[in-house]
């Protein structure tokens, strides 16, 4: 069975191919009586959309969004929105060699085994091009958190960290790779060119950190906060690690190190001295930032020959020609930020439905 759905009382389904006519998202659980129209999605997807600079894919794709159905007069009804991405620039000829050979890394081969068939126009439903509808569904899901701030950045590059001692909110909105630190910018512009030029790709880590969540929100068992944001992360393409707070980092720690202790407020509320957890406990938030890291694995479309198989089974290497992104980890940071945002709008809705 294929999935292609995600969330409870606000749950969103994705579909269409890379190279299809469109792809789009019907968002549904969406309360009604919000203020919604396309200009209130399309800075998202621009933020997501290729061929911005020399750093990403150069397929250029307006990703102008159109809004189907669930509004009227600029309000959500409560029913299902239906949005809409056209795609304007396929270049169905670069895959030729994609649709007899597997590329290594990619999805090429487990879909074959799953289906007995695929579509081998740029990865079809297995496109990091999908992730253009979930931004868009994202959007919505803002509407329905408005006092949470979303903000996703890269950490890492090729193996380059960021200094935290230089991190820079504004920077992030400044350079290509929506990274806080200057410096490590442009140590990455240097670094990527290198890969790029060279036929090759690398890897990243993005960091998205989610503030203004109240605590409560989540549940303690099957439907964790954490385990929903891992979920979702771990559903973004090319996501191969995903942390919450200190995650691997933790079991470095002690106990009294690692607790996040308290001492009373000014409001009456809790104040933590630490935010090792990342912001949940016992899968429910405690009104800290929400912090989820993820590991991204270089993008496995590249024009360096790797060793393969065809359909028949038989030896051959197979270079990806077309236009592909270097660092996949770059757009995924828009991308992030938008799951985010519909986990936590879940999370709300779920809230408030059980508990007022």
């Amino acid at each position: 069975m294929s999935f292609n759905s995600f969330g409870r009382a606000f749950r969103f389904t994705t579909w269409g191919e890379s190279h299809g006519p469109a792809l789009g998202v019907i968002v549904d659980g969406c309360p009604p009586g919000l203020m919604l129209t396309e200009a209130d999605l399309q800075p998202w997807l621009d933020k997501r959309r290729p061929g911005t600079s020399r750093f990403t894919t150069q397929r250029q794709e307006p990703d102008q969004v159109q809004i189907l159905s669930g509004t009227y007069e600029g309000r959500t009804t409560g029913t299902p929105i239906s949005l809409m991405i056209a795609n304007v620039d396929q270049r169905s000829k670069d895959y030729s060699a994609v649709a007899t050979s597997y590329r290594p890394g990619h999805a090429d081969y487990a879909y074959d085994a799953k289906y007995g068939f695929r579509d081998p126009r740029g990865g079809g439903r297995s496109s990091a091009r999908e992730t253009a509808a979930r931004v868009a569904a994202g959007g919505v899901a803002r509407l329905v958190i408005p006092q949470v701030r979303i903000r996703a950045y890269l950490v890492e590059l090729g193996g380059i960290a960021i200094d935290r001692d230089r991190f820079d909110d504004a920077e992030i909105d400044r350079n290509p790779f929506f990274c806080p630190d200057a410096e490590a910018a442009a140590a990455w512009e240097v670094t990527l060119d290198a890969a790029r030029k060279s036929g090759s790709s690398l890897g990243a880590i993005v960091e998205c950190v989610a503030t203004g969540v109240p605590a409560g929100w989540g549940a303690p068992v099957y439907a964790k906060l954490d385990s929903e944001l891992a979920a979702a992360c771990m559903s973004i393409n090319a996501v191969k690690g995903v942390e919450i707070g200190d995650g691997f980092a933790a079991a470095r720690l002690r106990g009294e190190t690692n607790a996040d202790a308290m001492r009373p407020g000014p409001d009456g509320k809790p104040m933590f001295l630490s935010n090792h957890a990342g912001g949940t406990a016992g899968g429910i938030s405690t009104g800290q930032p929400i912090i989820v890291r993820m590991a991204l694995k270089p993008t496995s479309s590249i024009l360096t020959p790797v060793e393969t198989i065809n359909q028949s089974g038989q030896a051959a290497d197979i270079v990806t020609t077309g236009r592909h992104d270097p660092c996949v980890g770059i757009r995924a940071a828009p991308v992030a930020e938008a799951m985010m945002a519909l986990v936590l709008a879940d999370a709300r809705l779920m809230h408030r439905g059980q508990c007022g």
